[in-house]
């Protein structure tokens, strides 16, 4: 039985821990977080992408829970302010465009307090690929309402439940020109790694929301059970993009999402327009 489990696990490929800093694991998220699992989408999509290597791609993250992802990954890496994670990102990529950039975020630290300057990531149309882990609460500091909590939940901050309208990242990329929007969850790990690998190959500013699961700040409180009880959540309320679009507007509740990609549109890049400038500059 011995030399069966160690085969079976000897046809795993498990080629996406090169990308990983051994020495900085195990991490320290709590027991059941969806963040190690979106992580590994990251690492997963990276190993299927063309053309992407740990010499030419260059992690940014702000503060909060999911920005500690970036010092997990054995790439050149940037741990940087609360909510400046795009504009550190954005000054990576115009002064060395041959990078590729990706962004590790969170609902905290990319639509509060880093909301504006996702905005004008947004509209500039930056080439960067910004993965929004979404656990719908600010977890590393004690689980106050974020501008994702959904109206009715409880968090320390509005124990009694939230009043506040939910934001939706998705749509706010959309609506302010980011020319990729994509959005997954935890529970479809496979899926996740494809709405990921989408971003890496879309020239220009790519958003993909993972929808990752909170079980010690937010399942907690709002009594959702153990973690995997939350991914059963995310399963059954989850609605793929296709079937999404088929459903009647009654059908679509507010305990729905749809996921998948959900925007996707061609757009002048910052950085190209940028260097056209620079050319123009130059010959005067």
């Amino acid at each position: 039985m011995t030399d069966t489990h160690t085969n079976l696990h000897a046809d795993i490929d498990r080629g996406y821990e090169q990308f990983f800093r051994q020495n900085r694991l195990p991490h320290l998220w709590c027991p059941g977080c969806g963040n190690g699992t979106a992580l590994k989408c990251i690492a997963e999509a990276i190993e299927g992408a063309d053309g992407i290597t740990q010499d030419n791609t260059v992690i940014v993250s702000g503060i909060g829970c999911s920005s500690r992802g970036s010092g997990y990954m054995d790439f050149d890496t940037v741990h940087t302010a609360h909510g400046r994670a795009i504009p550190f990102a954005t000054g990576i990529k115009l002064a060395r465009p041959e990078l590729n950039v990706i962004v590790i975020t969170g609902d905290g630290d990319c639509t509060a307090i880093g909301g504006n300057h996702f905005l004008h990531g947004c509209r500039r149309n930056v080439d960067l690929t910004v993965v929004l882990f979404n656990n719908n609460i600010y977890g590393m500091t004690g689980g106050q309402t974020s501008p994702t909590t959904p109206t009715g939940m409880s968090t320390t901050t509005a124990p009694y439940g939230t009043v506040d309208r939910v934001l939706d990242a998705c749509r706010i990329a959309e609506a302010a020109g980011a020319t990729y929007v994509a959005r997954s969850t935890a529970f479809h790990v496979k899926h996740l790694t494809q709405m990921i690998a989408g971003g890496l190959e879309s020239h220009g500013f790519s958003l993909i929301e993972a929808i990752v699961q909170c079980p010690t700040a937010y399942g907690r409180r709002n009594k959702m059970g153990a973690p995997a009880a939350m991914l059963a959540w995310m399963r059954d309320h989850a609605v793929m993009k296709s079937a999404w679009d088929k459903l009647p507007p009654e059908k679509r509740t507010p305990d729905k999402f749809p996921i998948g990609l959900l925007h996707a549109c061609e757009g002048a890049e910052y950085g190209a327009a940028n260097a056209e400038i620079m050319r123009r500059a130059g010959g005067l």
